[in-house]
């Protein structure tokens, strides 16, 4: 039995795919598929049922998964007390990053980044925040620049680095554009644009409108938050936008403000609140933090 093996049969049974698993692992698929057959043939039992679109896991496969997570887990903790005790730096580091990431200049901080720590290698991925932040609690990424919620996510650490109001951007011939203030109710039963499903923005819009009692009705949807403001500003709907981003429009949209509740778009730093923290990890992290300032939610209170 090789680790090789375990790693591949944990990255399939996270993954229930062989193509998956290969992609996160780099390396090829058949090469997947040989090393875990090796280890069923070893252990004489079948651990993932391949019968299905989907891979998933025997019963013999789901007891393995535990035990082969523990093992891997242990060797990592072997190289993180080497790694600190010769104070390398050293390994990779996987990034997830929102699609739309306001208020930070990325190619700089990595570039920054690998000048300091070469010998680093730095995965990037770009996805919803949802799906971010899933990953960075089950381990799939070591850190991420995410969208949140009101809610904070469970199992995570996190550095807000941009905290600012959301408005409901309307054209400047819509019938709400001579005010300055309005609920949440307003978009009851109007045609909206947002952004997908997912992301940050979009969330704080679900979150709002099912507090006020209603889902709202969403015609168009766009991953970019300028697009975003270009088609309600050509009134095909209303559109909940950063403040900043709608100031960029004064004259061709009008930015309302919801009251109550205000509604706010924050950008986080998340990474993962359980050990084993690799040295490359904690270095990206460090360095990131320096980078984005004091935390939004600390600024302005004593530390120690």
């Amino acid at each position: 039995m090789e680790l090789r093996q375990l790693e591949y049969f944990v990255a399939v049974a996270e993954e229930a795919s062989f193509t998956k698993a290969a992609a996160r692992l780099f390396v090829a698929q058949p090469g997947v598929s040989t090393q875990i057959r090796r280890l069923e043939s070893e252990l004489g039992q079948e651990l993932l049922d391949r019968t299905g679109r989907t891979v998933k896991l025997t019963e013999a496969g789901t007891a393995v998964l535990v035990r082969a997570r523990d093992v891997l887990n242990g060797v990592a903790g072997i190289q993180l007390v080497i790694d600190e005790f010769t104070g390398l730096v050293r390994g990779r580091v996987t990034i997830g990053v929102v699609r739309a990431c306001a208020g930070l200049d990325l190619p700089a901080l990595l570039a920054d980044f690998h000048k300091e720590y070469p010998d680093v290698e730095v995965t990037l991925a770009e996805d919803n925040s949802d799906r971010l932040i899933e990953n960075v609690q089950s381990g799939q990424l070591d850190a991420a620049l995410v969208a949140l919620t009101a809610t904070t996510p469970p199992g995570v650490n996190l550095h807000v680095f941009v905290d600012e109001p959301l408005v409901i951007a309307v054209s400047s011939s819509d019938q709400l554009a001579e005010r300055s203030a309005v609920s949440i109710d307003v978009l009851r039963d109007r045609r909206l644009v947002s952004l997908p499903r997912g992301t940050g923005m979009r969330a704080c819009l679900d979150e709002a409108c099912a507090v006020a009692g209603f889902v709202p009705y969403v015609a168009f949807e766009v991953s970019d938050p300028v697009v975003l403001a270009e088609l309600a500003m050509r009134d095909l709907g209303p559109a909940v936008l950063p403040a900043s981003l709608a100031a960029g429009y004064h004259g061709k949209l009008s930015a309302l403000t919801v009251d109550p509740p205000g509604l706010h778009g924050r950008m986080a730093l998340a990474w993962r609140a359980q050990d084993p923290v690799s040295p490359a990890t904690r270095a990206f992290v460090a360095h990131a933090r320096f980078v984005l300032g004091p935390s939004v939610e600390n600024r302005g209170q004593a530390t120690a």
